[in-house]
């Protein structure tokens, strides 16, 4: 399922069903960046002290953040739950990290992008809320966003692809 809004291809999909080859992905983050870390060990080359040290003065990240990772994809975590609060989400949380994402995947010269419906898998923010502001943060940056990014792959679980398009080409907001 597919829709063009904002000049950008809007296509929603499984994890598993790509739509398109990607150059930038968001991910879903927490503000200690643990949803996020994979789910293998990694060792690492450095002493254990040095490791504890580092984990031992690490900061919390700031709700609403985006940080860019670059490797063969950039990959741009929106920070958009804090664990220590209830609801570990806000509304106003993940507003700010889908700007941030838009920002930096305009700064990164991103053509294809997928991101995640933030904040309804991890946290109970409703899929077509999300779309909202989807839809918001799209028309509020679209003559920056026209100029590289050309599609966005929207990675759903159970949701409706035809009903989330639906809600992000409404006209009237809800």
């Amino acid at each position: 399922m597919s829709a063009d809004f904002a000049g950008i291809r809007v296509v929603v999909a499984r994890q598993d069903d790509p739509p398109f080859a990607v150059d930038g992905v968001a991910v879903e983050e927490d503000t200690w960046l643990a949803l996020g870390a994979p789910s293998d060990v990694v060792s690492s080359p450095d002493h254990p002290v040095r490791v504890m040290t580092r984990v031992w003065d690490a900061q919390p990240e700031k709700p609403g953040t985006v940080l860019v990772k670059r490797g063969s994809l950039v990959r741009l975590h929106a920070v958009v739950h804090d664990l220590n609060e209830d609801p570990s989400w806000k509304e106003t949380w993940v507003r700010t990290a889908l700007s941030g994402v838009f920002e930096e995947a305009g700064r990164h010269r991103l053509r294809a992008l997928q991101l995640p419906l933030l904040a309804t898998k991890h946290g109970s923010l409703p899929p077509n809320r999300f779309m909202v502001l989807l839809r918001e943060a799209l028309v509020q940056q679209a003559a920056s966003l026209q100029r590289h990014l050309q599609g966005i792959w929207l990675v759903r679980d159970g949701e409706s692809g035809a009903e989330l398009l639906a809600t992000l080409t409404a006209k009237e907001p809800e």
